[in-house]
């Protein structure tokens, strides 16, 4: 009988020990508004190869693009929900949730890439990420969409007064279309699986994003003029829904955080590298390309600086002043 309650244990303690492998077997969504081709996808990939390998496969990434999962608006709230796990956007975007994010939509924050790196790698980088706790979404790392510059239909820009009347889609938050109206534009916030359709169809003339998502999405089929313009650096942000993370234990947690970190350093070097070669794809394909002249980039950015005055206020000028600092160390 003793020989029998032994095994029985042995047994018991053996499955309750398979079942809490099993457990921890997990699949888990990743979305991209963006297609296969941009260089975002390419983080993703190696994020998620470096999951499995780190996992021996337990933990799955399944990688979702092109908006498949929904807007980004859309995929913020599910992410919260934790109907979806893991996605990559805009970290400006996230204001919705900590207003300070707003300050990575500042025009002309940063001069470099070095600099860029430097603040989200940096206590600053992650402050802002730490804001988006509470609201349920863990920042696990930084990516880049890089510098943002203008198309549209109707002309091409050499002047800041060529931009006066164009109606241009902007990112939906309120410092977007605040400096959009500084230039004389009519702002016209929209979802980005939106942009293409609102281009071909008329209902905007313009839009303005990075060269790489200008390429990926093949705008110029419905776009024929480009400005290169700088106005913006976008850094993306990675995040996972607080309730995933929350369920993962803490080796498994280190594991998806270090996966993150290396796939940024992936994704920035593909980015960057694809900026020159995408930039001769639109002109190929008949896009055409003009450039500010310093004077007029002077006049663009002083047309931005009562936008970042009010924007200040909003974020925070303490948060403004400890960037501003930062970046005065970065320049000398």
């Amino acid at each position: 009988m003793k020989r029998v309650m032994l095994k029985s244990l042995v047994a018991l303690a053996a499955a309750c020990a398979f079942g809490g492998a099993f457990a921890q077997e997990r699949v888990l969504k990743m979305g991209l508004a963006s297609p296969e081709n941009h260089p975002a996808a390419a983080g993703m990939k190696k994020f998620a190869e470096a999951v499995a390998a780190k996992t021996n496969g337990r933990i799955k990434v399944n990688l979702f693009f092109n908006s498949s999962l929904g807007s980004d608006q859309a995929v913020v709230t599910a992410i919260k929900a934790g109907t979806v796990e893991l996605a990559v956007m805009n970290s400006g975007i996230l204001a919705t949730e900590a207003k300070e994010l707003a300050i990575f939509d500042f025009p002309f924050l940063f001069a470099n890439e070095k600099e860029s790196d430097a603040i989200v790698d940096g206590p600053i980088g992650k402050k802002m990420h730490a804001l988006l706790e509470p609201k349920g979404i863990i920042g696990l790392s930084y990516w880049e969409l890089g510098y943002r510059q203008m198309t549209n239909s109707k002309r091409p820009l050499n002047r800041v007064e060529d931009i006066d009347g164009l109606k241009l889609r902007v990112i939906p938050n309120t410092i977007n279309v605040d400096w959009v109206k500084a230039l004389g534009a009519n702002p016209t916030p929209m979802p980005f699986p939106e942009v293409y359709g609102g281009l071909e169809q008329k209902a905007i003339d313009g839009q303005e994003n990075p060269i790489n998502v200008i390429a990926a999405n093949k705008f110029w089929e419905v776009q024929k003029h480009m400005a290169i313009t700088n106005h913006q650096y976008n850094p993306q942000s990675v995040i996972m829904s607080k309730r995933t993370w929350d369920a993962l234990s803490p080796a498994d947690r280190k594991i998806i955080d270090d996966a993150a970190d290396e796939a940024a350093k992936t994704q920035r070097t593909q980015a960057r590298a694809e900026v020159a070669a995408n930039l001769e794809l639109l002109k190929k394909n008949g896009m055409q390309v003009t450039s500010f002249s310093p004077a007029e980039v002077t006049k663009l950015r002083e047309k931005m600086k009562p936008v970042i005055t009010k924007h200040a206020a909003i974020v925070g000028e303490a948060l403004v002043a400890e960037m501003q600092a930062e970046l005065a160390k970065l320049r000398r």
